[in-house]
C-alpha cells in the first residue's frame, strides 16, 4: 500500500488537524502528487495539491518546441478542460476560466513533466478526518480526473490546436498595429455587445460589426489568412453617437483587447496596444508623489503638485494623477470616456474661462495639453465623447456609433468645426508633461506584512485584494481581466521584502523584467493555481492604490 494511504489510515476519524500529517510528496506509477499546504481547518481556504505527469507517457512533449504564445493557450485550454471536470466535484476546485486566453499558473509545463494545481477539500465530518474518502478522493478522483486532460489519447488535440493558433493569430495581429499606424483593429463581423453588465460572455443574436471603407484596413494572421477590419489609428480619436449606439461598448471591447479572447467570444480578432490604459476619475483614491504639475497647479494652502500626495483626491486630481501613473509605466495610448471622467479634468469652455481667471483656477484641462502629449510624446488617445463637442477641433478620426454600428464622420467634424469655430483661449504649452520616476520605499511593502499574520487574499467580492493589514480597493481598475490576475499582483510586491532593499529606484521598469521572463510564475509560491500574469500596468495601479505604499522623487 502506498505510503499516502497508510498515513490517511493511521489519521482517519482523528482531529481535523492530523491532516498535516500527510504533507509531503509521493510518487506513483505515472504521477506524482505534492500535498505542500494542507488547511487546518474544515472552514480554511482548501488545500493545495499538484499533481507532475512525466512526459514520456502523456506523449505532449513537443507542446515545448511551440511558440510561446502556443503553449500559454495550450495551458489555458487544458485547464479548461479540467474546470469542466473538476466544477461537478464538491470537494475539488480550480479558478474559473475567463474570456480570455491568460497566462496563468493551474497549468505548467516543467522540465520533468505537466504539473496541474488544484485545490482540495479534505473531507470531514464533525470536524474529524475521514481518511478512506480522503484517499478515494487523493488517490482515485482526482488521477483520474487528472488523466483525461494530460494524455494526447485523451484530450481532443484538433481543438487544441484551433485554440492555440486562434492565440497565435491574435498576437500576430497585434504586433501588426504599429507598423500599420494603428492602436486598435477590430475585424469586420465582430459581435461586441455582452450580455450584460456583471457578464464578460457575448450578447446572442448581437449584430456583427460591417466596416465602412473609409475605416478599413487589412491585416494577415497565420492561421485565419488577411482579415479586413476597423482600424483605429494612431492620434486622437474620437467615439461619439447617441445614448445606448454603442459608444461605451465599443471602448469596453477595445480596453479588453490588449488580451487574447476564447473561440466564440465575438471579439476573437479584435486587438489593442498592448500598453494602452484606461483611465477615469477616482474620487476619494490616495496618490503618493505623482507630478500632476502639468494639470494641477498653485492649489490652495501652497500644496506641492510636483509631488502631489493626498489620501483623498478629488475627480480631477485623480484622474490627473492615473494619467501621469499610467505614462510612467511606458502607456502608449490612453482610453477615456466621458461618463467615468471629471469634467473640469476634460474641458473648461469660453465661458467658464472667462469667467473664472486663470490664476484662480487651479486645473489645467486635458484638452490643452492633448496635442502636446500626441506630438510631442507620441500618446494616443480613444475617447468616447456623448456632449463635450471642444474635444472635436483636437480629433484626428471622429467615429459615430449608429445601431452599434462606426460610421466615419471625421470629414463632417471638419467641415462643423470650420463653420463654428471655437474662440477659447488656448493656454501656452507645458515644458514637462511626462511624469518623474518614482522610487518605491520597500520599507512600506514590509510594513503592510509586519503586523499581524502575513495575508494576501482576495475579498469575496474578488475586486478587492488583502495586504497583510491593507485592504485596497480595486473596482476602478477595469482591464485587470480576472481575480487571479489581481492576486499575482500583489504576490509580485513580495519580490520587494528582501530587508536589505531600501528602494525601488524605478518599480515599473522591475516589473517589466520580471514579467517579460517566460517563467515568471518561478517567483510566486509554487504551490498556487490561482494567478495569472498581469500586466505591470495593472501591478503598478493596484500599488499606486495602497495607502501605506510610500514613494520618493
Amino acid at each position: 500500500m502506498a505510503l499516502l494511504e497508510t498515513r490517511l489510515l493511521e489519521i482517519d476519524r482523528r482531529g481535523y488537524r492530523s491532516y498535516q500529517k500527510i504533507k509531503g510528496e509521493y510518487t506513483y506509477s505515472d504521477y506524482q502528487i505534492y500535498l505542500e499546504h494542507i488547511q487546518l481547518d474544515p472552514h480554511a481556504p482548501p488545500s493545495r495539491v499538484r499533481i507532475v505527469r512525466p512526459w514520456a507517457p502523456i506523449k505532449l512533449d513537443f507542446l515545448l518546441e511551440k511558440s510561446n504564445s502556443y503553449q500559454i493557450a495550450a495551458r489555458d485550454f487544458i485547464a479548461r478542460q479540467l474546470y469542466q471536470l473538476l466544477h461537478k466535484h464538491p470537494h475539488l476546485q480550480m479558478q474559473r476560466p475567463s474570456q480570455h486566453i491568460l497566462d496563468a499558473t493551474q497549468v505548467i509545463f516543467q522540465p520533468e513533466g505537466l504539473e496541474i494545481r488544484v485545490e482540495v477539500h479534505l473531507p470531514e465530518q464533525e470536524r474529524k478526518v475521514m481518511g478512506k474518502q480522503a484517499i478515494t478522493l487523493l488517490t482515485e478522483t482526482l488521477p483520474k480526473l487528472v488523466r483525461k486532460v494530460t494524455s494526447i489519447h485523451e484530450l481532443d488535440m484538433q481543438a487544441l490546436e484551433m485554440h492555440a493558433h486562434l492565440a497565435e493569430d491574435q498576437e500576430a495581429l497585434r504586433a501588426q498595429l504599429a507598423d500599420a499606424g494603428l492602436v486598435a483593429f477590430v475585424a469586420e463581423g465582430s459581435c461586441l455587445p455582452r450580455l450584460h453588465g456583471s457578464s464578460d460572455k457575448p450578447l446572442p443574436d448581437a449584430h456583427p460589426l460591417q466596416v465602412p471603407d473609409s475605416l478599413a484596413v487589412t491585416l494577415h494572421a497565420p492561421h485565419a489568412g488577411a482579415i479586413r477590419g476597423l482600424g483605429i489609428k494612431r492620434g486622437v480619436t474620437l467615439i461619439l453617437g447617441g445614448g445606448f449606439h454603442g459608444k461605451s461598448t465599443l471602448l469596453k471591447a477595445l480596453e479588453m483587447g490588449v488580451y487574447n479572447q476564447i473561440a466564440g467570444d465575438g471579439r476573437e480578432y479584435l486587438v489593442t496596444d498592448p500598453q494602452a490604459v484606461k483611465i477615469r476619475a477616482e474620487e476619494g483614491r490616495c496618490v503618493h508623489q505623482v507630478d500632476v504639475s502639468p494639470y494641477i497647479n498653485h492649489l490652495p494652502f501652497a500644496q506641492n503638485t510636483q509631488a502631489f500626495v493626498t489620501q483623498n483626491a478629488s475627480g480631477s486630481t485623480s484622474q490627473a494623477a492615473s494619467v501621469q501613473e499610467a505614462l510612467e509605466t511606458g502607456a502608449t495610448c490612453l482610453l477615456l470616456d466621458e461618463d467615468t471622467s471629471a469634467t473640469n479634468f476634460m474641458v473648461r469652455d469660453q465661458r467658464m474661462q472667462a469667467l473664472i481667471a486663470t490664476q484662480d483656477e487651479p486645473i489645467t484641462p486635458l484638452i490643452d495639453r492633448i496635442q502636446a502629449l500626441k506630438q510631442v510624446h507620441q500618446v494616443s488617445f480613444l475617447m468616447v465623447m456623448g456632449g463635450n463637442g471642444d474635444y472635436l477641433d483636437v480629433a484626428d478620426t471622429v467615429i459615430q456609433m449608429r445601431n452599434f454600428q462606426p460610421v466615419d464622420i471625421s470629414a463632417q467634424v471638419r467641415e462643423i468645426c470650420q463653420t463654428y469655430p471655437l474662440t477659447r483661449p488656448q493656454l501656452p504649452p507645458c515644458p514637462a508633461l511626462m511624469p518623474k520616476t518614482r522610487a518605491l520605499k520597500c520599507a512600506s511593502i514590509r510594513k503592510a506584512l509586519d503586523k499581524g499574520s502575513f495575508r494576501i487574499k482576495l475579498t469575496d467580492n474578488q475586486r478587492q485584494v488583502r495586504f497583510g493589514h491593507e485592504l485596497i480597493e480595486t473596482q476602478t481598475l477595469e482591464q485587470i481581466a480576472a481575480p487571479a490576475q489581481l492576486l499575482a499582483c500583489v504576490w509580485l510586491w513580495v519580490t520587494w521584502l528582501d530587508p536589505s532593499l531600501k528602494l525601488e529606484k524605478n518599480p515599473s521598469a522591475h516589473l517589466n523584467a520580471l514579467l517579460a521572463r517566460p517563467d515568471w510564475y518561478k517567483l510566486l509560491p509554487q504551490d498556487r493555481g490561482d494567478l495569472a500574469k498581469p500586466r505591470v500596468q495593472e501591478v503598478m495601479a493596484v500599488l499606486n492604490r495602497m495607502r501605506i505604499a510610500d514613494f520618493s522623487v
